[in-house]
């Protein structure tokens, strides 16, 4: 990793032995409120999410007991955004969410002047944008704010103290990527790939492997962090049982990424080793293998999953193209700076709009897959 390196739109710095202990796969999206930032540039994982709006205050409505998690804790509920980043859409989420879980306590207690208190966390590591973030935080909110730095693949909480938690379009971002992809006598050595999209099967068991792991210490600590009775939502990317990750429409996207940056190397911008050495840490895992993950830990009932369409709201494909990658760009940007420069990573997107445009026709068949996955868990 680069000591040092700027962005136009944000900064990162790593100094001295930092450099050796971070991995640069853990990288947040973009900060700042510039052109290519994730406060500017969020609005289809908000729309995405909205689809599940309905199903989650649903969810609180039968099956969390706000009256007796409120009464137990002293009046006051603590909720936990795992992975909020730095856009608006972190506080759209805890506000729907609050507003369920109040409407629930009063169909409990009609009757009652007393009312729960809320205290949002807002967790993610701690190189990401908490400045932009609550500089946002709305002036009229009805709840305590606190921001939560680390991973959450790690414990961030007190024994027992979370009582709603929910992860919005962060968990198939992988704590990093599997190792063996990028060590040259391995099978699973992915030469000329950037990701586990039409790649050998010795690669894809590899991310499949590293999903679980990292799937299963998330799962692992929130079943410490959350009380008995505890709802945990998860919203994140997913592929249908059995589908090849190629055949999904982020799937073309992996694949073109990693088919300019070999033409990039061919152009002499970088080495082509920088490509063998670069594996983006993503994973859509599908039902079966998120179920098996839950029920290995077993400290979680399966309370709701499915597979949703993420975009019912998108009438054509083409006419969103410029747009969806200026989206992919500020999520996932400073991890390809890091790895190719400024000036690579920079016409990568400028050619992936280009060559996704180009195949247009073939998104169009694509674009209305089920590939959202929507869970609902308790806490035993």
């Amino acid at each position: 990793m680069a000591e040092f390196f700027t962005m136009d739109h944000q900064s990162h710095q790593i100094f001295g032995d930092d450099k050796v202990k971070m991995v640069i796969n853990t990288l947040p999206p973009n900060g700042g409120s510039g052109t290519f930032s994730y406060s500017k540039n969020s609005y289809f994982q908000k729309r995405s999410s909205s689809v599940e709006e309905s199903k989650i205050e649903e969810e609180i409505q039968k099956k969390l007991d706000v009256k007796k998690l409120a009464s137990a804790s002293n009046m006051i509920i603590r909720v936990a955004d795992f992975g909020c980043a730095t856009g608006p859409n972190t506080f759209v989420n805890a506000h729907k969410v609050l507003e369920a879980m109040k409407h629930k306590h009063k169909s409990q207690c009609p009757n009652t002047e007393t009312n729960p208190e809320f205290h949002v966390f807002f967790n993610d590591l701690p190189s990401n944008d908490f400045n932009t973030l609550f500089t946002s935080l709305p002036q009229d909110r009805n709840f305590f704010a606190c921001g939560v730095p680390g991973s959450f693949y790690n414990r961030l909480f007190p024994q027992s103290s979370i009582h709603f938690a929910y992860s919005t379009y962060a968990l198939h971002f992988l704590s990093k990527s599997p190792e063996v992809v990028q060590e040259l006598n391995d099978p699973a050595w992915n030469k000329g790939r950037i990701h586990y999209t039409s790649a050998s099967e010795e690669v894809v068991d590899a991310y499949a492997t590293q999903f679980a792991r990292d799937a299963g210490n998330f799962l692992d600590a929130r079943a410490v962090e959350l009380v008995p009775g505890g709802m945990l939502v998860i919203v994140m990317q997913g592929v249908p049982n059995g589908m090849p990750y190629s055949h999904i429409i982020n799937g073309m996207l992996f694949d073109c990424m990693g088919s300019i940056l070999m033409e990039l190397s061919k152009e002499g911008l970088f080495d082509e080793s920088e490509v063998d050495s670069f594996n983006f840490p993503y994973y859509a895992p599908s039902p079966e293998e998120m179920r098996k993950v839950i029920e290995k830990n077993g400290r979680f009932s399966i309370e709701r999953m499915e597979l949703t369409d993420p975009a019912p709201w998108l009438k054509s494909m083409e006419q969103v193209i410029p747009e969806w990658i200026l989206h992919v760009r500020a999520a996932m940007e400073p991890i390809f700076i890091t790895q190719f420069g400024n000036q690579a990573t920079h016409q990568m997107f400028q050619r992936l709009t280009k060559q996704l445009l180009d195949k247009r026709h073939l998104l169009q068949t694509k674009y209305r897959d089920k590939i959202q996955l929507f869970l609902v868990l308790k806490k035993n």
